[in-house]
């Protein structure tokens, strides 16, 4: 054992803290390397969503029409608060990105 109040234990452990911390830094920059070249390869998608395209817009739609609240919505899609929150924002930025993307037309 060395004792980390003299000199030499002080160099030691400074020294096994610097392997260590190097050591983080390549599996950092490996993994970031790693997720670059699968994002170039189309490999890297993420997570799947808990809701498929056509249950999301069903969801907001019984969201939206206020019918159902909030824990009746989870029970029926079987789903987190957080999910429905979501996906209303989702489908609330969409809405209005589409807005904004629409030609004008005068009469």
């Amino acid at each position: 054992m060395h004792d980390p109040t003299d000199p030499v234990g002080r160099l030691l452990f400074n020294v096994l803290g610097m392997v260590a911390e190097f050591e983080s830094d390549l599996i950092r920059a490996r993994t970031r390397e790693g997720m670059a070249t699968a994002k170039v390869k189309g490999k890297l998608k993420g997570r799947k969503p808990k809701l498929s395209p056509t249950r999301e817009r069903l969801l907001v739609d019984l969201y939206r029409a206020g019918d159902r609240t909030i824990t009746e919505l989870m029970e029926l899609f079987g789903v987190d608060r957080a999910t429905i929150y979501r996906a209303r924002d989702r489908h609330d930025a969409s809405t209005s990105a589409a807005d904004l993307t629409l030609p004008r037309i005068d009469a």
